[in-house]
């Protein structure tokens, strides 16, 4: 008996195994044509970057903190969203690093890493169909309803389109049914250990996917309430003390990795979306045009079918599913769901999960259908798919599209085929025919909504994204790569970063092998963004959250940041001030800063930040050239620039201006600032102003003079809503502000110039004072100063991050915020051996939270094991 269960285990593990290959067979297909299972934004952008990124610095022992990750930046607790927590990723290191160790593999590339994607998704498939078949088990399915329910939810649309797009997003999908397995536990046996364990999965793996899910199993659990299955072991308020209990006890052996990660996530800045959102809105086409969910027609019937309502399960599946049909048609709750901020939609694999619940429900009483039910069904079925065309503007009748229309017909028949005769084979090939389609349908979606195939805007592959394209100039370039390399074996300067990056891909730096000066990731330093957005008004020339990139070709910021070199394709950026080729390589110039700062910096010259409020952003960047910008300081007499503006003239172009208000009539126009006098003009030209384009319709190109940005439109949920701009540009006497037609708020313009004598001033004085030793690796940094001069305060370049503490001549001292998003530290007279060291924040209070907690999960569940043995005992009949 005992071999026999155990086979049908390995019959159902197998069946899994065989289903995910099958629903993979397209993406199997494009792997042997050399193109690979991500998407061209951010599968290329950010899952394959930050997997290679992190494997090389978990590898090298950098497991909390990297000099390379953008300016610098906690990458356990900022990359906490992507994969610096995921299970599955932190078990595809241990095997990718003990594969590579056995000399099996060389040393994981880009390449190694997009190839990975498909091996990880079918078994990571594999896992969840396993899970999800134990799970319809639990609730009491038969074995083969409850593999084809998990078949249903494992290779829905929404799994590949998470895998193609955020690869980590998938991870949700295999530690739902695991919470849920673990609330029947509690509802059932009275026993939370499954509900902690999966709990504690979750936070651990991705802390807001642990939110999703949370919020999905609170309803889960209201709907089991309203629809009792069994008869539960434990009383309601039993079940939400184990329910709180297990809960705690998951969360707090979750806390070396969740903490970090919400301390992260807190640390970040993203504008408020404070648009109106609806409660109802046109989502998705759930039956005809999914990019979500799909679907199947076979469970739309079922739902339709009244006499399946007689069954307890089926009815609580069954209004699960319509229950979030419905509440999947409302951007309030997919805002919800995304923390209350913009709409969001990825809280569907429940969905899933409903609908697999219904078809195995179904499939159990196949055997009770009558012709008048399936008239009454049909006739409703035909209806809705109707309703679903008719009503759609955007849907057209392609080959995904009517492939699903044709399912639909072939299923109703099936079903008249099965009412009229009975048989049981009609029966088979109903579920044959259901399992065919469900793969099918997984593997068109990957075919026509997830691969591309055609050049767009965004100079994508022709069809798929092939290592060629990989390594083409629009990801990897050869050239790009030779010049780098290049300018790396040259450099002696250890803290040199190289501003570079391809098109909108601020990840290049950790694409390419470089240390440089962007950056883009959902959570990042909520202080350097503020460095660009608010206190220095840096243009990145693309207005989009959740990144930063370049310095606006501001030479000052170059200097102070260490900002060595700047490349550029033959024709294209300009180039800063003080910068002189230094290397070249097919259209592609290295350009080398000759005012490079030391990378430590000492000072007795402190401006306060409440002063330097209201200033300029140039005045700023002549303060901390001069000295350091520090909160809650008495400052010195922060220095001044003068604004021009009343020297210029400001006139139309292709268009009318006044009162604030351009109207550009021609296809391009703007205004020009005439400059009265031009023997004020210096090396420089700042011009700073407001913009806002009048209407919502569109993104739009502002150029000016050579500069040219990227503004988002006013409705988009990526704008950053910060319109004062600072533009650095080559002094003319006039510059040209130009935007396409169209409306426009115009204001606030003002314009400085800029000599660069502060520059060479500070570049002169560091030439003529001792080089400060320093040495920055991951999350140490060394820094000896000899303060003979008796400065008050040693700056430097690292980010100024929670975490980071510091001991000058072994006596531990504060890491203060400066120049607004960087590091100083007071100086003692003479001699500053200082070390610093960065942790995440609150990590050895979680460990030990995690520890304590693990503790006392043991010591419960031994007392129950003794309980339970005693209880036993008291049971046994006494022998005389």
């Amino acid at each position: 008996m005992i071999l026999n269960v155990n086979m049908q285990r390995v019959a159902v593990g197998i069946g899994c195994l065989l289903v995910a290959i099958v629903s993979h067979l397209f993406f199997i297909s494009e792997f042997f044509n050399g193109r690979y299972m991500t998407g061209l934004n951010d599968g290329l952008s950010q899952m394959i970057p930050f997997k290679y990124f992190l494997y090389n610095a978990f590898t090298n022992g950098d497991f909390f903190y990297s000099e390379n990750f953008g300016l610098g930046g906690g990458t356990f607790s900022q990359l906490g969203y992507y994969f610096s927590t995921s299970v599955v990723f932190i078990v595809t290191v241990i095997i990718t690093f003990l594969l590579e160790k056995m000399g099996i593999i060389d040393s994981p590339s880009l390449f190694y890493w997009a190839d990975a994607i498909l091996v990880i998704s079918i078994l990571r498939m594999t896992s969840i169909i396993a899970l999800t078949t134990y799970y319809f088990q639990i609730v009491r399915f038969s074995r083969f309803p409850a593999f084809i329910g998990a078949c249903i939810y494992g290779t829905s649309v929404i799994y590949f389109r998470h895998v193609t797009y955020w690869e980590f997003f998938a991870d949700a999908m295999l530690f739902f049914p695991l919470l849920l397995i673990g609330v029947e536990k509690i509802m059932r046996e009275g026993k939370a250990g499954w509900f902690i364990a999966a709990v504690a999965l979750n936070m651990i793996d991705n802390f807001y996917f642990a939110y999703v899910n949370f919020l999905l199993a609170f309803i889960y659990i209201v709907f089991r309430w309203g629809v009792p299955l069994f008869l539960e072991k434990k009383k309601k308020w039993q079940q939400v003390k184990l329910f709180l209990a297990g809960g705690f006890a998951g969360a707090g052996i979750s806390a070396p990795f969740f903490i970090p990660s919400v301390y992260g996530y807190l640390n970040n800045f993203r504008p408020a979306y404070d648009d109106a959102i609806p409660l109802i809105g046109a989502v998705d086409n759930l039956l005809l045009h999914g990019r979500l969910v799909i679907l199947p027609a076979f469970v739309l019937l079922c739902l339709l079918i009244v006499p399946f309502y007689k069954n307890r399960t089926f009815r609580f599946f069954a209004g699960l599913t319509v229950f979030l049909c419905i509440i999947h048609y409302s951007p309030m709750v997919g805002s919800l769901f995304n923390g209350l901020s913009a709409p969001q939609y990825r809280w569907e694999h429940f969905l899933s999960l409903a609908a697999g619940g219904v078809a195995a429900a179904s499939l159990q009483q196949l055997h009770s259908l009558r012709m008048k039910d399936l008239i009454y069904a049909s006739v409703t079925t035909a209806g809705l798919y109707t309703i679903s065309y008719v009503f759609d503007p955007k849907l057209k009748l392609k080959m995904f599209e009517s492939y699903l229309l044709i399912c639909a017909v072939i299923t109703i028949s099936l079903f008249f085929l099965f009412v009229w005769n009975k048989k049981k084979w009609v029966q088979q090939l109903m579920i044959v025919f259901l399992l065919f389609t469900t793969l099918l349908t997984a593997n068109m979606f990957q075919a026509e909504k997830l691969t591309y195939k055609d050049r767009g805007k965004n100079k994508g592959p022709d069809y798929g994204i092939t290592r060629d394209y990989m390594e083409s100039e629009h990801y990897y370039g050869v050239d790009q790569r030779t010049l780098i390399r290049k300018l790396q074996t040259a450099e002696t300067d250890p803290f040199a970063r190289i501003d570079w990056m391809v098109d909108t891909r601020n990840n290049t730096p950790i694409v390419q092998d470089f240390k440089g000066m962007s950056i883009y990731s959902s959570i990042l330093n909520k202080h350097l963004l503020s460095f660009y957005l608010h206190d220095l008004q840096i243009d990145m020339r693309r207005e989009s959250v959740s990144r930063y990139a370049s310095l606006g070709d501001r030479a000052n910021l170059y200097s102070l940041l260490n900002g060595t070199y700047a490349i550029r394709k033959e024709g294209g950026d300009p180039i800063p001030f003080g910068f002189t080729e230094a290397a070249k390589e097919g259209e592609y110039r290295a350009y080398k800063n000759e005012y490079v700062l030391p990378f430590a910096r000492t000072t007795s010259t402190l401006f306060a930040e409440e002063d330097m409020k209201d200033l300029p952003a140039l005045a700023k960047e002549h303060a901390m050239l001069t000295g350091v910008i520090m909160p809650n300081v008495v400052g010195d007499a922060p220095p001044q620039v003068e604004n021009l503006i009343s020297n210029v003239t400001i006139k139309p172009i292709g268009g009318s201006f006044e009162d604030g208000v351009l109207k550009v009539t021609k296809k391009i126009g703007g205004v020009d600032l005439v400059l009265s006098a031009p023997t004020m003009l210096k090396e420089d030209s700042f011009v700073s102003f407001f913009i806002q384009r009048k209407t919502n319709d569109k993104d739009f190109t502002l150029k000016v003079n050579d500069f040219t940005t990227e503004r988002k439109k006013n409705d988009s949920i990526y704008r950053t809503k910060i319109n004062e701009l600072m533009i650095r540009v080559a002094s003319e006497e006039e510059i040209a502000i130009r935007v396409p037609k169209g409306e426009y708020e115009l204001r606030d313009i003002s314009l400085y110039t800029e000599d660069y004598t502060v520059l060479k001033t500070a570049k002169e004085k560091s030439e003529d004072t001792p080089r400060i030793m320093a040495e920055w690796s991951g999350n140490k940094a060394k820094v000896l100063v000899d303060n003979q001069q008796e400065d008050t305060h040693v700056v430097l370049p690292i980010p100024y991050e929670l975490g980071w503490t510091a001991r000058v001549n072994g006596q531990k001292q504060p890491v203060l915020r400066a120049n607004y998003a960087f590091s100083a530290i007071e100086l003692q007279d003479g001699a500053n051996d200082i070390e610093m060291t960065y942790y995440p924040p609150y990590f050895f209070p979680s460990i030990g939270i995690s520890i304590f907690t693990m503790g006392l999960v043991l010591i419960g569940y031994r007392r129950r094991k003794i309980n339970e043995l005693h209880l036993n005992n008291k049971r046994l009949p006494s022998v005389i």
